[in-house]
């Protein structure tokens, strides 16, 4: 038997001495609605206060066919966007009246099915998805069920919305200003090649390329996936391949930049003379390297998606949005 005590309406109503429908009604802010009297209101609430006790949220599902809850699915909770993505929707969601519902992933396609689900078995009223996969079918039939909308990732040729970073330009702002300091040999790191942000951080890359006059040379070019070892491996492959260090290097993420730079420092043999990164960290402020990043503004991509969330709730049709970058310039 449990050691907690908890209480049930009809406790609240027994200790209020109302009836079960009477504590009910004033519990759920319905008491003016049928001329409960004050008295009466105040006697129930302040039993409730005493015993610190709320309405089942499951009942109210059930009455409402609404949760006041929301999904949120990442790839990974350790990722830095993706954590602040969560930090600044979570606020905003309850600002609104939700509860935000977060789970990962963990960049794998079972998991994300099996974490959706889950959620859908909680009765969320909308679902904030950071797609893992490239396949648009699956998220398609989900959302048929509930509201859905991308974050941070999109799928090409999917209806369904998305609010996405606008990597390419800053990107290539990067890329510009890099050659534009001399570097003959700009190097790139990158995560799964199907992903949407993979393939905007790429074009970013290649543009910048192009707009500096430079053609794209062999091994330049290296994607795996957004893990740190990853980072880790392309470096030392990259290293052995060249037999030097390229003069800049951008990674994809903080995470293949902390694999670059943990080979780097192991090695003590030197460093690109330019780093790029995307995404941004005040630890990046701290290093003996002027580390160049770009800077999402997850504030505005967790507040537009839940606008496009909240919107389809309400069974209005919404557009995709694309959220600008800036650029952390380091000395």
């Amino acid at each position: 038997m449990s050691q907690f005590i908890r209480l049930t309406m009809d406790d609240i109503a027994r200790l209020a001495n109302v009836s079960k429908t009477t504590a009910s009604l004033v519990l759920n802010g319905r008491s003016a609605e049928y001329r409960i009297a004050e008295s009466t209101k105040e006697r129930v609430l302040a039993i409730a206060r005493e015993h610190h006790f709320q309405p089942s949220q499951s009942a109210k599902t059930l009455r409402s066919r609404k949760s006041g809850t929301l999904g949120l699915l990442v790839p990974e909770l350790s990722n830095f966007a993706h954590a602040s993505l969560a930090q600044a929707l979570e606020p905003l969601c309850r600002e609104a009246g939700y509860q935000l519902l977060v789970m990962s992933s963990n960049e794998q396609a079972s998991m994300e099915t099996a974490g959706i689900e889950h959620l859908l078995t909680r009765q969320v009223d909308g679902l904030i998805v950071v797609p893992c996969s490239s396949d648009a079918t699956q998220y398609l039939k989900w959302s048929l069920r509930l509201p859905l909308v991308f974050v941070d990732r999109h799928i090409k040729d999917c209806p369904i919305p998305f609010v996405v970073t606008d990597a390419i330009d800053a990107v290539t702002s990067l890329v510009v200003q890099a050659i534009a300091a001399g570097s003959r040999e700009v190097v790139y790191f990158g995560g799964q090649a199907d992903l949407s942000p993979s393939q905007d951080r790429l074009a970013g890359y290649r543009k910048g390329l192009e707009l500096s006059g430079m053609t794209e040379q062999e091994h330049w070019v290296w994607q795996r996936d957004y893990l740190r070892p990853s980072g880790y491996s392309m470096m030392a492959e990259c290293y052995e391949r060249l037999g030097h260090y390229p003069d800049s290097l951008f990674t994809g993420s903080l995470t293949l930049l902390e694999g670059a730079l943990a080979y780097i420092n192991e090695k003590q043999n030197g460093s690109p003379a330019h780093l790029m990164t995307f995404d941004d960290h005040n630890l990046l402020n701290c290093l003996p390297w002027g580390i160049q990043s770009v800077v999402q503004d997850s504030q505005r991509l967790a507040s537009e998606s839940l606008v496009r969330v909240l919107k389809l709730m309400q069974g209005e049709t919404v557009d995709s949005a694309w959220i600008s970058a800036s650029l952390h310039q380091r000395p």
